[in-house]
């Protein structure tokens, strides 16, 4: 007798498609919880930390299935080069997967953490209970950074690129599936009172089965530098010093920024100064990459956009960005539709006031 996980994995592959629209529902269902009720926002990030977790272990099983069908139903499109990447570390260092998985399940719930202490203990409390989070995150990365010996890669594991209804049944379902024959008239044409004496070229696949031949022929000849690579090699070794030091800036910098604030009151500008300075300081001593390194000159992109998220920090916050959405919020508020962002707006803005991790990094 099958185990109620075998029977739950089972399901989950059974009705990948619809499992993954009810994901994407309930993702967005979560916007529009905070300030409906009382510990709305606790109620919005349980879910989508839950709905998160869900998604890490789905991903985790279609892969699974996937790798267990033939070369036949392989996608048509490559993978992207951070699946490639994060998918060779993970199937060969079973320490990198383990920190990697790790690592992920901390992001997904540090927000519900904070939020929980904050309703349970004080600021103190809150406040070391963040520091000890941002103490695992470190220790984790640094560990990832030890076995790759390469910068750090977010999100280290592999990113959802199929679409769950590409799947093919299993060979029990299909087995149970009547196979219609090829000579049978088609459902739409049994009233048709003149039938065809030859098959009719447009009922037939033969122009189907040619550009499937030629994007078979094509796809794999389209070659990048990047296509050739080992996976594993699709980003450099860190080789000198400079470039090892601006890896340890990067990593340690949101436990730094986090101790700090931990230490200051909430008027003080040295956490906000600090973390942009080490920020600063690990884009200036990192290396840069040629145009034939496509996966690492991504990740200094994100690293690079990531930096905008000062806006919604400290002194910067305070003083600029929450005064323009305010005022942004106030001006829309009667509009017949912008109302509803109006509304929105105004229920978020107080929780980055309160929370940290709504816009930590």
């Amino acid at each position: 007798m099958a185990s109620p996980l075998a029977r739950y994995e089972s399901f989950l592959i059974s009705n990948a498609s619809t499992i993954s629209t009810i994901e994407s529902s309930l993702r967005s269902l979560t916007w529009f919880l905070p300030g409906r009720f009382k510990d709305a926002e606790l109620a919005s990030e349980t879910l989508t930390a839950t709905m998160n977790l869900l998604n890490l272990y789905h991903d985790t099983l279609l892969a699974r299935r996937l790798a267990q069908l033939g070369p036949k139903h392989k996608p048509v499109l490559p993978p992207s080069l951070h699946t490639r990447y994060t998918r060779a570390w993970a199937d060969k260092d079973k320490t990198y997967r383990w920190a990697a998985r790790m690592l992920e399940i901390v992001r997904f719930t540090e927000l519900v953490v904070e939020m929980g202490l904050r309703r349970k203990v004080g600021p103190t409390g809150r406040w070391r209970g963040i520091v000890t989070l941002e103490v695992i995150k470190a220790i984790l990365r640094l560990i990832l950074l030890k076995v790759t010996r390469r910068p750090l890669l977010l999100p280290p594991i592999p990113e959802r690129e199929l679409d769950p209804s590409a799947l093919p049944p299993s060979p029990a379902e299909e087995a149970l599936q009547p196979h219609a024959s090829s000579d049978e008239t088609p459902a739409h044409l049994l009233n048709n009172h003149v039938a065809f004496d030859e098959p009719n070229p447009m009922l037939t696949a033969a122009h189907s089965k040619k550009s499937a031949a030629v994007d078979d022929y094509l796809l794999p000849r389209a070659l990048s530098p990047a296509s050739v690579k080992p996976p594993v090699h699709l980003m450099r070794q860190l080789s000198s010093p400079k470039e090892w030091l601006a890896e340890y800036v990067h990593i340690l910098r949101p436990l730094v920024y986090a101790v700090l604030l931990a230490q200051s009151d909430k008027t003080s500008s040295r956490p906000l100064v600090t973390s942009i300075v080490m920020d600063l300081t690990a884009a200036y001593l990192r290396r840069t990459p040629p145009p034939s390194n496509a996966l690492e000159r991504q990740e200094y992109a994100r690293r690079d956009r990531d930096m905008l998220w000062y806006l919604f920090r400290g002194a910067i916050w305070q003083s600029f960005t929450r005064p323009q959405l305010d005022s942004l919020a106030d001006k829309t508020s009667n509009a017949p539709v912008l109302s509803l962002f109006s509304a929105l707006l105004k229920e978020w803005i107080p929780l980055i006031d309160e929370y940290h991790y709504y816009t930590a990094t």
